[in-house]
């Protein structure tokens, strides 16, 4: 098996890896749930890679979210249901469809036109979308009501984010912040019991609980909650780095350090940002 810039090859080379005899045991056992989060990865690395401007990062993050199709392509064709080809298939004909105006299909050439001609377009692929939807039995629909503008699609907090400023719409809100600091510290005793029960489901759903209540604290204090979180994270990124290089320092490596140590060199690392920030010498 030799690399080609034909889709093709790596099509085969999907299939050579499902292989249920001579496969990858790693490639066989999974499936869509279990590759799911892969794919939220690699999409995820793909807009890191613009964010840096680092055109050889992005073609290659462009590749391994280009697996992730394939790949989900590979199990839904094992299952029966469509095919690599299908995908394409199905974005070609949506591509040509919203745009009759390139395609030569329609005779719009003004900016309302198209916005016009591409309204009614979408409505008709959602009547489409309810027929195949109806005809497989599915019967709830978060694209419909309400909240059905804000996408499922979103990263979880900003998809939380939205749901809140949709029905904050319609009076469904807090009056302040300070009820919802009592939410959240009524959220947080669910959560304790639900650790005292063992129960993994509760736990995780009471969990979700807590951090919704989060987000919307974020929300009325004009705090974006997904980039509060992003900027937590840079700051977690540069402490431990600042432990690691301590520790190196003193020829000590970060898995024969004591978790008191590390508390120690975490807490000097917050007492040099204040003093920075501060502009304290």
């Amino acid at each position: 098996m030799q690399p080609s810039k034909d889709i093709s090859r790596l099509i085969e080379i999907m299939a050579a890896l499902r292989h249920p005899e001579t496969g990858c045991p790693w490639d066989i056992e999974q499936n869509f749930e279990t590759i799911k989060p892969y794919t939220i990865e690699e999409a995820y690395e793909v807009s890191d890679a613009i964010e840096r401007g680092d055109m050889d990062d992005l073609c290659d993050e462009l590749g391994d979210l280009l697996l992730q199709v394939v790949f989900h392509a590979r199990m839904a064709e094992e299952a029966g249901e469509f095919s690599f080809g299908d995908v394409v298939n199905a974005i070609t004909t949506k591509m040509i469809r919203r745009h009759p105006h390139v395609f030569a299909r329609s005779a719009a050439d003004t900016p309302d036109a198209v916005k016009r001609q591409w309204d009614e377009i979408k409505q008709a692929e959602k009547r489409e979308r309810a027929e195949r939807r109806s005809r497989r039995g599915i019967t709830e629909d978060f694209n419909s009501g309400f909240l059905g503008s804000v996408q499922r699609s979103f990263p979880a907090l900003t998809e939380a984010l939205k749901l809140q400023e949709r029905a904050a719409k319609v009076g469904f809100d807090w009056s302040a912040p300070e009820p919802i600091l009592d939410k959240i510290e009524e959220e947080i005793g669910e959560l304790r019991a639900a650790l005292r029960e063992g129960d993994q489901a509760k736990v995780s759903d009471e969990l979700g609980d807590l951090i919704f209540a989060v987000v919307n604290i974020g929300r009325h204090v004009k705090a974006d909650p997904e980039q509060a979180v992003r900027g937590t994270n840079t700051k977690f990124r540069r402490r431990f780095s600042h432990i690691e290089q301590v520790l190196e320092a003193e020829g000590e490596t970060l898995e024969d350090a004591t978790l008191e140590r590390m508390e120690e060199i975490w807490q000097a690392a917050k007492a040099i940002e204040r003093a920075v920030t501060s502009g304290v010498e």
